[in-house]
């Protein structure tokens, strides 16, 4: 049989619903890998081996989407029971009473966490390197970030520590650390899943996501992150919505690399647009990479060998964007429950000083910055026109050397991040479904890739093309040296 890590996860599922493997097997299995690598990469924060053989035992017969399957817990993600510090040592050893909606919702899908992978201080940094620990290196090169929020999530599935993972994404913090790990990285549209829809985050940014190795695993754990009921409708506890496809449809795009219409046919051909334009460009100084413009080439490439309609594209400007999800990012930070003098000194430079600049904003200036970002969502929508997806480079750099962002200084640190992740955060005001796929590898053997935009919905598009070119590229086949 092969070595588990070596399966994708929808082989795993399988075999474990067809009772070739059992859960504990699994986990044991996965639980060693951890025990053998995590202390080189950070991926966990926290492994909760005892809970996750405890939760093995209490599973009882197949039932549930991913049933037996293993995975972490971001350190975002409140657990019952299980210390979660959100990566800062302000909040170290807060033991929530409630789990957070994404856990109960994998939970009931049938899914055994292993523990808890690292996040950044409160999530919101663009890489993963917490004063709190560990730092999420990169399997690739040990001495780079694995960018984040959801930077340990990504070092796990890169590294075959899990077969995939959830995480969230406020601003790119699903899609960036999947791009500089070399796996693929869906933000779903705003109001697809019922835990973490964005519908209950300020200006509707944050939302959750999976990441895996491969197209299809991608999909498997987003169809488990719908909580579909019996009737394979999703509860949502929001009015506002997004309409899920069918059951089993996000699973079969990203199998097919096609989209079935409801008439029945198939739908593998698209019109997509091509830009580097980015929303940041009026406020930072942005300079793609020649990497990153490399990775870009290579995608639009295959896209075009493929069959596609492939375009220039550009949107309008909005010189007013900067100053408007600056105003938001540091509004959602002042709410954040920490208060005590003693705490807030425990707070990193940028975390403190996201909360104490979002603090000082004055309502007046929070309900301004949210109409122009609705204005820009419009805007930015409108101008999709007749495509069906639009191409970006996923990142503007190369991952980032761990210790390469300012530690001391909040405003350049902010600014580097823009810099470094420039195509990410607008996607996130606009709600847009997008998804990053490696397609080139550096000469010093780094993953650079693309991201891939969708219409508000067009999950299964995404996960079509993405498909596509996996068949092309064949990026599961590529293994970091720590594999």
């Amino acid at each position: 049989m092969d070595a588990l890590h070596e399966l994708t996860a929808v082989e795993l599922r399988d075999r474990l619903r067809a009772g070739e493997l059992t859960p504990a097997e699994v986990s044991e299995h996965f639980l060693a890998r951890i025990a053998a690598r995590n202390d080189r990469l950070g991926a966990f924060s926290q492994v909760t081996p005892d809970l996750a053989r405890e939760r093995v035992a209490a599973l009882g017969p197949p039932s549930g989407a991913l049933w037996g399957m293993p995975t972490g817990d971001k350190d975002l993600f409140a657990r019952a029971g299980v210390p979660t510090g959100f990566g800062s040592r302000a909040l170290a050893g807060f033991v929530p009473e409630v789990s957070d909606g994404v856990v109960l919702d994998l939970d009931a899908a049938g899914t055994v966490s292993l523990g808890r992978t690292t996040a950044p201080e409160l999530g919101f940094p663009a890489y993963t390197e917490p004063l709190a620990g560990p730092v999420a290196r990169n399997p690739w090169d040990l001495e780079r970030g694995a960018g984040g929020s959801s930077g340990g999530a990504a070092v796990a599935v890169a590294a075959g520590l899990l077969p995939f993972a959830p995480g969230s994404d406020g601003g790119g913090s699903v899609r960036i650390p999947a791009a500089a790990c070399g796996v693929v990285g869906l933000k779903p549209s705003r109001g697809l899943l019922p835990s973490g829809s964005g519908i209950e985050s300020p200006g509707g940014l944050v939302v959750n996501g999976p990441l895996a190795r491969t197209t299809a695993d991608t999909a498997l754990l987003l169809e488990g992150m719908l909580a579909r009921r019996p009737d394979g409708a999703v509860a949502h506890p929001f009015t506002l919505r997004t309409p899920a496809a069918p059951a089993g449809a996000y699973l079969a795009a990203a199998q097919r690399g096609a989209v079935v219409e409801r008439d029945g046919g198939p739908v593998d051909r698209f019109r997509l647009g091509v830009t580097t334009w980015s929303a940041w460009d009026d406020y930072y100084e942005i300079t793609v990479a020649p990497e990153a413009t490399a990775a870009l080439d290579a995608g639009v490439a295959a896209l075009t060998g493929l069959g596609h309609d492939v375009v220039d594209h550009a949107w309008d400007p909005a010189p007013e964007y900067g100053d408007a999800f600056r105003s938001l990012w540091m509004g959602g930070a002042s709410a954040v429950p920490i208060d005590d003098e003693a705490a807030l000194d425990e707070l990193e430079p940028l975390t403190r000083w996201l909360i104490g600049r979002g603090r000082e904003v004055p309502a007046r200036a929070l309900v301004e910055a949210l109409r122009a970002l609705s204005t820009f969502e419009r805007r930015l929508i409108a101008g999709l026109g007749d495509l069906d997806a639009v191409v970006t480079p996923a990142l503007a750099m190369t991952p980032r050397p761990v210790g390469w962002f300012d530690a001391e200084d909040p405003d350049r640190n902010f600014a580097q991040q823009c810099q470094y992740t420039p195509f990410t955060s607008w996607l996130n005001v606009a709600g847009l479904p997008a998804l990053t796929v490696p397609t080139h590898w550096t000469d010093d053997g780094l993953p650079v890739g693309i991201q891939l935009i969708g219409r508000p919905g067009g999950e299964l598009t995404l996960l079509a093309l993405a498909a596509q070119l996996e068949d092309v590229l064949r990026w599961p086949e590529r293994h970091p040296p720590v594999w």
